[in-house]
């Protein structure tokens, strides 16, 4: 079995592609044979990350506004990488507190990172305002394959 691999997907910021990095995420660890559980985890912390890209990373909907998602994986260590070029985060400790939500008007939870923290070994958010947001998360996975 292959050890190493990485898989890139570049996507127009629209809600319903959250649906596709779910999916490219099963695909890409299926020769794995992850159980049910750790890859509903990982798929649940990769479309959190991806959400936050598309509904907090700009500021009105363009095609122009793309999330990238990387996913690679070297041993057992996977590492996803959601990133935007878009408004980025102003103050990530406070983006990263339970509840906290800049889009109440969209009755958003404010519990994304939460999500991907519980599921995930590590959650690395940089930000810098007006460039954009990269989200790296790992977890180590069980091989069953």
């Amino acid at each position: 079995m292959r050890t190493s691999n990485q898989i890139t997907l570049d996507i127009e910021s629209f809600p319903e592609n959250v649906s596709l990095t779910r999916v490219l995420a099963a695909a890409f660890l299926a020769p794995l044979d992850p159980d049910v559980t750790e890859l509903t985890d990982v798929k649940t912390a990769i479309s959190e990350a991806v959400t936050n890209a598309i509904i907090h990373g700009y500021e009105k909907e363009s095609p122009e506004n793309r999330v990238r998602l990387t996913l690679s994986l070297q041993d057992r260590l996977l590492t996803a990488v959601v990133a935007d070029t878009g408004i980025g985060i102003p103050d990530i400790p406070e983006a990263r507190e339970p509840l906290f939500t800049t889009k109440p008007e969209l009755e958003r939870s404010g519990l994304g990172f939460t999500v991907m923290e519980s599921f995930m070994d590590t959650v690395d958010v940089h930000s810098t305002p007006g460039e954009g947001t990269t989200i790296t998360l790992t977890k180590t996975l069980t091989i069953h394959g």
